[in-house]
């Protein structure tokens, strides 16, 4: 059946089954509202319809997984817009064969797969409780239906369009537009073929139609070393660690009654090469970790090495918080110099920044173009003493970013304590503010009631998870048990502590 129209004054044809020009145009320009229901393998009016955006190509050829050529493609938009009909009896992963006068290359349509997150995902993500989302947010190298791949997935509930984009597809943004899950806000899709080490940011169309700069990956477990900023698709293969004998005695440790001696530790500025340069996590674990062995310490508190990108902040501002900066090495070098201690008989702590965090451009700052990390108000979502913004942890997928966090680097890493950073500018609304310069909680009080019970919740997380592990707070107003003793039935204190710092 064909359905007539006039374009000026001439008659076109076109079939039923073929893509209404708007949403070809929509495509090409970045702009469509939901491309898993429009591009790859489609079942329209009984027949089975392939449609793919590939730039440069002049002539397309489909073909499944097993080699069988499925049919020929044809243009729709100079731009690189392809369909046709094909011969198919089910839904499956499809390869194109692309042609130009240059040449011809592969390409495995990312629409062709269905979601690699679940309904559970869903409902634990909605209820504010996925204690696993740094297994599942982020960029994850699998292989899935059949095909080797990266599947990628990031929280921009208010953006109109995500899209990843990297080197794999000349960081154009209407190539690998993502599937909106819409009851969480969460944008995902599988890319063929892109593995270990690939590059890659997220691009993001704003509620308001504006294309922001270019967002590294919040969830990202490596990073370019500064000044690129980049999100780097890490190694999946799991680190063979030799520390089984310590992690089995810390659990039976109390921390808290057991003599302690740290040492606390720039990895930065401790030594450098001769060069000048930084030595790399497997120097230190060679250098440091015997060093402070010898001289009697219990454990190495490392300040900051999340990523960051300005070095005199002493990773204090953190843009990577999954991320084990590059300046030293890749994540399992990070990993090699906590198994060296371990085995030395040195528990390491990180200090950890979940108090605020830079507007670097790149960032989690306005993410999807809205104030999605932070307060939106800036008498709490701005803090003046650093220029940064505040977490806003009313936001229960703030409170999982950063309890998921936390447990990410006690459990990836194996790491012994964090010490927090910055606890009173979170418990206190009117930290370094003036009358008139803060918003009072619901009670009338300065009390930051929801840091509070992060700080609660960080701990009950950590405690049950990981025993043996502890927390620190850096407290500098003497409130008792500052965020880091265990929570135990009974107790009335919102947060109660180890040490302050």
């Amino acid at each position: 059946m064909a359905r007539r129209w006039f374009t000026g004054d001439v008659r076109v044809t076109k079939e039923i089954w073929q893509a209404d020009s708007k949403d070809v145009d929509a495509i090409v320009n970045g702009r469509h509202a939901d491309p898993f229901a429009f591009l790859g393998l489609q079942d329209v009016a009984g027949n089975w319809v392939l449609r793919a955006f590939i730039p440069h190509a002049e002539m397309v050829t489909a073909y499944a997984l097993d080699g069988t050529e499925l049919g020929h493609l044809f243009p729709r938009h100079p731009s690189g817009f392809f369909e046709g009909k094909v011969s198919v009896d089910r839904r499956q992963p499809i390869r194109y064969r692309a042609k130009n006068a240059g040449g011809e290359w592969d390409v495995y349509d990312p629409y062709s797969f269905g979601p690699v997150l679940g309904p559970m995902d869903d409902y634990y993500i909605r209820e504010g409780s996925h204690l696993r989302l740094f297994d599942k947010l982020g960029a994850h190298e699998m292989e899935f239906e059949g095909i080797h791949g990266t599947h990628f997935a990031v929280w921009a509930p208010n953006a109109q369009r995500v899209s990843v984009v990297g080197p794999f597809n000349e960081w154009d943004g209407r190539r690998n537009p993502m599937r909106n899950r819409f009851e969480t806000g969460i944008w995902e899709v599988f890319v063929p073929i892109p593995g270990t080490g690939t590059l890659y940011k997220f691009e993001i169309v704003g509620p308001d139609g504006v294309v922001l700069p270019l967002k590294a990956d919040p969830f990202a477990r490596q990073s370019e070393l500064r000044p690129r900023t980049a999100s780097v698709v890490p190694d999946p293969t799991p680190f063979t660690w030799t520390d089984a004998k310590y992690i089995e005695e810390r659990a039976t440790w109390d921390w808290r009654r057991t003599p302690m001696s740290i040492y606390e530790v720039h990895l930065g500025s401790w030594r450098r090469r001769p060069d000048g340069g930084f030595l790399t996590y497997d120097q230190l674990a060679e250098q440091l970790v015997p060093y402070a062995a010898d001289m009697g310490y219990t454990h190495i508190e490392l300040l900051p090495i999340s990523e960051h990108p300005f070095d005199p902040s002493w990773g204090y501002q953190p843009t990577g918080l999954y991320a084990p900066t590059a300046r030293f090495g890749d994540p399992a070098a990070f990993a090699r110099f906590v198994n060296a201690a371990h085995e030395a008989g040195l528990g390491i702590i990180l200090d950890w920044v979940p108090a605020h965090f830079p507007t670097d451009a790149h960032g989690s700052a306005h993410f999807d173009g809205t104030a999605l990390y932070e307060h939106a108000d800036p008498r709490q979502g701005y803090h003046p003493d650093w220029n940064t913004a505040i977490y806003n942890f009313r936001r229960k997928e703030v409170v999982s970013f950063l309890v998921n966090n936390a447990l990410f680097w006690l459990e990836k890493f194996h790491i012994d304590g964090l010490r927090v950073d910055a606890v009173a500018s979170m418990l206190y609304l009117d930290y370094s503010r003036k009358a008139g310069q803060w918003v009072p909680n619901q009670h009338g009080g300065n009390e930051n009631l929801e840091a509070v019970e992060f700080l609660r919740r960080v701990n009950t997380e950590a405690y049950r998870l990981h025993p043996g592990t502890f927390m620190i707070a850096e407290e500098s107003t003497a409130r008792p048990g500052s965020a880091t003793r265990p929570i135990r039935a009974g107790w009335a204190s919102a947060s109660s502590g180890i040490w302050a710092s």
